[in-house]
C-alpha cells in the first residue's frame, strides 16, 4: 500500500490559496490596434512599427498582469492605412467598431491629423510619432505624440546647420505632405532666426524620382546644403542625383531619413554627406538598450528601424498606465499617463497637457559604412 501524504497545514492553506486565485482570474482581453503603411514606399517603417508593439505584447503578455480580478491578455491588431489619410479614418472606424481601445500609430502626420478625430469621438486612446505640431493642437485628451514635434526637430537640425556645419546660404525642398511641409517650413524658421539664408524652397511629392530640375535650380544659387522634408524613398535617389549633378553638399532631414533604407536605397551615395535629427537618445546606450536591440535581432531577424523603440516604449508606457489607473477604460489610462512617466529604451516618457512629450533628447546622426551613426544630441 502506498504511503500516505500529508502537509503541513499553512502549505495546505497556502497552495489552497493559489488555487483559488487562479480559479477565479477571468481573462481579459485588451486589444491594441497598429495603424501604419504596410503598403507602399513607407511598408518598411510600417512593419517595423509593428514589430515594436508585437515585441512588447508578447513580452506583457509573459508577466500575465492582473488588474482587480482578471489577468490580461494583450492581442494585437494591425491595419494598413497605406500613409493615406482616408484609409487612416477608415482605419480607425474599424478599430471602432473592433472595440480597439488603444492604438499605436498612425505613422504619417498626414494620416494622423484626420484619424485623430474619429479616435478621439471613439474613445480610443492613439500614439503617434507623427511630428506635425497641428495633431495635437486640438487638444484631445487620449492623442500623444511620443516623439519630439517638428518644432523641437527643426530647432536641433537650424542649430547643428549653423554651428557645426557653418552653413550660411541653404536650399530647402519639401514633398508637400503635412509631415515633410511641417517639418521644412520649422527648419526654415529656425534656420533664418540661427542666421541662415534661405536661397530657395522649392517642391516635389512623395511619389517623385526624378528630382533634376529643383536640385539645379538649387544648384544655381550656390547653397551651402539642402534640407528635405520628406521619406526615405524619395531622399535616397535625391541625394544619388544631387552626385551626378555635382552638387556636392550636406542632404539635411529629419527623422525619416535617419533610416536604413537611406543606405540600402542611396548606395555609396549615402554617407557623411547625409545628416538628419531623430527623436531620443541614442538606444545602445541607455539602460536596456543594448537588451532591447538584441532582443529585437533575435525576435525579427534584423535591427529595428527608427520607431520600433518608441512604438515598444509606448505600448509598455500604456499597460503601466492600465495598473496605475486599475482599468482598461481608455480615457482614465490617459489621465494616468499625463500623471505618471515611463522609462523606456528611448528615453523617460512624460506628456505635458496636451499629449506632447515634456522633455526629449533630439539626436543627430550620419551613415558611415552604410551605418547609422551618432554624431551629437541636444
Amino acid at each position: 500500500m502506498p504511503s500516505k501524504i500529508t502537509m503541513a497545514p499553512l502549505a495546505l492553506a497556502a497552495l489552497i490559496a493559489t488555487i483559488g486565485v487562479h480559479a477565479h482570474a477571468a481573462e481579459q482581453v485588451v486589444k491594441i490596434g497598429v495603424s501604419g503603411p504596410l503598403s507602399g514606399a513607407n511598408a518598411f517603417a510600417g512593419k517595423d512599427n509593428e514589430n515594436g508593439v508585437r515585441m512588447a505584447i508578447e513580452e506583457l503578455n509573459a508577466q500575465k498582469i492582473q488588474v482587480g480580478a482578471n489577468v490580461l491578455r494583450f492581442v494585437l491588431q494591425s491595419e494598413d492605412d497605406a500613409g493615406d489619410p482616408k484609409q487612416g479614418v477608415t482605419v480607425a472606424q474599424k478599430f471602432a467598431d473592433a472595440g480597439v481601445k488603444f492604438v499605436l500609430g498612425p505613422y504619417n502626420s498626414g494620416v494622423a491629423i484626420p484619424a485623430s478625430r474619429v479616435y478621439n469621438d471613439s474613445g480610443i486612446l492613439m500614439s503617434t510619432v507623427g511630428t506635425n505640431p497641428k495633431i495635437t493642437a486640438s487638444g484631445y485628451a487620449t492623442v500623444f505624440r511620443i516623439v519630439a514635434s517638428d518644432t523641437q526637430v527643426g530647432a536641433s537640425v537650424a542649430g547643428y546647420a549653423a554651428k557645426e556645419l557653418k552653413i550660411k546660404n541653404i536650399g530647402v525642398i519639401d514633398d508637400r505632405t503635412a509631415f515633410g511641409q511641417g517639418i521644412a517650413m520649422e527648419f526654415k524658421r529656425q534656420a533664418q532666426q540661427a542666421g541662415i539664408k534661405v536661397a530657395g524652397h522649392e517642391f516635389t511629392n512623395d511619389k517623385a524620382s526624378d528630382f533634376a530640375a529643383i536640385l539645379t535650380a538649387l544648384r544655381a544659387k550656390k547653397v551651402d546644403a539642402i534640407f528635405y522634408g520628406g521619406y526615405a524613398p524619395q531622399a535616397a535617389p535625391m541625394v544619388r542625383q544631387m552626385k551626378q549633378l555635382g552638387l556636392n553638399v550636406p542632404l539635411l532631414g529629419g527623422d525619416t531619413l535617419c533610416s536604413p533604407e537611406m543606405a540600402r536605397l542611396g548606395g555609396a551615395a549615402v554617407g557623411e554627406n547625409v545628416r538628419c535629427a531623430q527623436a531620443g537618445a541614442i538606444v545602445a546606450r541607455q539602460p536596456g538598450g543594448a537588451a532591447f536591440l538584441a532582443g529585437y535581432k533575435k525576435r525579427f531577424g534584423r535591427e529595428p528601424d527608427v520607431y520600433a523603440p518608441s512604438f515598444y516604449d509606448q505600448t509598455k508606457f500604456i499597460a503601466q498606465a492600465i495598473q496605475s489607473a486599475k482599468t482598461v477604460d481608455a480615457k482614465a489610462v490617459g489621465v494616468a499617463m499625463h500623471t505618471i512617466s515611463y522609462q523606456g529604451v528611448v528615453g523617460t516618457y512624460g506628456y505635458d497637457p496636451k499629449g506632447n512629450l515634456k522633455k526629449t533628447a533630439v539626436t543627430v546622426y550620419t551613415f558611415k559604412n552604410g551605418a547609422l551613426t551618432p554624431l551629437a544630441s541636444y
